[in-house]
């Protein structure tokens, strides 16, 4: 029988700080022989199925100013709908995907980059499908917990149009701030974090 553990309680939240890059892309700042490579840097291969696509943006306090250290790591499908998890239980995802992706902002100009696919339509829940979307999680100095957020592609219309989570938002005006504009070789998403265009954050 299952007996509650009263003893391992959640350690309290602490903000990011000023070093979460030292910790998770060192090679990004050119401290070389921690890894290889930065864990989550490297989402595809030659082999890797689907529509290649480039997620850049911003992360935008409430005065308008892009951050310059933000780190963000984004989940998603393949481009058949599958995760790359244990999880997973309706099929083999693609092999040759990561399906997770870490990202710093550049230090001068405050944009990041996801070199990606675009994913497939999974189901919600109740078997519903969602629209084609990413996940997101934000953590920058200042930050107590990170934030979490979706991405969707504001050229899949009608795919958003049925999926069960956008059309749980009450204040409709607000959808826009979960949609990514095309660019010549992807997708323009920009967070923002307070003011008149904050982007949604979900409570998960």
């Amino acid at each position: 029988m299952v007996q509650p553990l009263n003893r391992l309680k959640e350690s309290p939240s602490q903000t990011a700080g000023p070093y979460v890059h030292i910790g998770c892309v060192p090679n990004f700042l050119g401290i070389e022989g921690v890894f290889d490579s930065d864990l989550g840097k490297t989402m595809v291969n030659d082999e890797t199925r689907g529509q290649r696509i480039a997620i850049t943006g911003r992360v935008i306090d409430g005065t308008g100013t892009p951050l310059k250290d933000a780190l963000l790591e984004i989940w998603q499908a393949d481009s058949n709908g599958l995760y790359n998890s244990p999880s997973e239980t309706r099929g083999g995802a693609d092999p040759n995907f990561a399906g997770w992706g870490r990202q710093p902002t550049d230090l001068k100009s405050g944009v990041f980059r996801f070199d990606t696919i675009k994913p497939g339509r999974v189901p919600f829940t109740d078997g519903r499908m969602q629209a084609p979307h990413v996940n997101f999680w934000i953590v920058a100095r200042g930050i107590n917990l990170g934030l979490n957020t979706r991405m969707y592609f504001a050229d899949e219309a009608e795919a958003n149009a049925e999926d069960p989570v956008l059309a749980r938002i009450e204040h409709r005006v607000r959808v826009q701030t979960l949609l990514a504009e095309p660019t010549d070789d992807g997708y323009r998403f920009d967070i923002h974090l307070q003011g008149d265009n904050e982007t949604i954050f979900f409570d998960i």
